[in-house]
């Protein structure tokens, strides 16, 4: 088992495998296409191949394929595997010795929850999200939604799902991620991410250790053809992200612990909804 550790370790220790196994960590449960990986890291087809084939090798990544597309995800099992070695093993058992901080296994506390919904725009998926929580979450959530590159304004197609589903829009606006950044923002318990480009991105780590998500969607405001056709697609989104929230909010948010949490709202993301990706 040590041999296979080593490995992995040595494998993770190069500077771009590195960035590879870490866009994917962001994207998990997801798989995501090669082009897009070579994409968003800068890496040339041919190099970034050699990355992932390594990578597959140690066992940290794996690879399945739909259609002509070659798509990879993360190995958890065998990361948890190697990083159970490196705190069972390397640290003696002992997390408070390696880690700052033994917060992972403690049961989240009985009070309001602070939930962060990101997308790149924060104008319709992220708001779709903060409005169907804020809903269907009762009093239990302190909720919102913020973009990595925000826009101006809401989208008006976004606006009038909302409107028409009778939710409050008063008080909704596009906002950048650095407003829950700073010193007296609240800190967050949940940070979900809504969209793909958004989990791509390096964004910094958030105080407090939150539990994470990717439920990547389809981004509705991308849908080109008629005004019928265009507000069909952000109705789709709205649904699907509905049966997510759902999901979340049927979650016993309060008796179980982190791990458990963790587990649970990636397994709401690995479900493949209709109009989901």
């Amino acid at each position: 088992m040590i041999d296979q550790i080593t490995d992995q370790l040595a494998i993770l220790g190069h500077p771009q495998r590195i960035s590879v196994f870490r866009m994917l960590m962001r994207r998990f449960p997801d798989t995501v296409p090669a082009g897009e990986l070579a994409t968003e890291l800068g890496i040339k087809a041919s190099t970034l191949s050699n990355y992932l084939n390594a990578l597959q090798r140690s066992g940290l990544v794996m690879q399945e394929r739909a259609g002509t597309s070659l798509l990879y995800s993360i190995e958890m099992k065998n990361v948890q595997h190697m990083l159970e070695f490196l705190l069972n093993d390397c640290c003696r058992g002992r997390p408070d010795i390696c880690m700052p901080s033994t917060q992972g296994a403690r049961k989240m506390t009985d009070r309001k929850f602070n939930v962060l919904f990101l997308c790149v725009g924060n104008s319709a998926r992220s708001i779709f999200a903060e409005s169907l929580l804020r809903t269907l979450g009762g009093d239990r959530f302190n909720v919102y939604s913020a973009g990595t590159q925000p826009t101006s304004k809401l989208n008006p197609f976004a606006v009038q799902v909302l409107s028409d589903k009778g939710h409050d829009t008063s008080g909704l606006r596009s906002k950048h991620m650095s407003e829950f950044a700073t010193d007296d923002a609240p800190e967050m318990d949940f940070v979900f991410t809504v969209c793909n480009q958004a989990a791509n991105e390096e964004c910094p780590a958030w105080e407090g250790q939150p539990i994470s998500g990717h439920w990547g969607m389809v981004d509705p405001v991308k849908t080109t053809g008629t005004e019928a056709e265009q507000s069909l697609a952000f109705q789709n989104a709205y649904g699907a992200l509905k049966r997510r929230i759902e999901a979340f909010t049927s979650l016993p948010v309060e008796s179980l612990d982190r791990i458990a949490l963790q587990t649970a709202v990636d397994d709401i993301g690995r479900t493949h909804v209709e109009d989901t990706k």
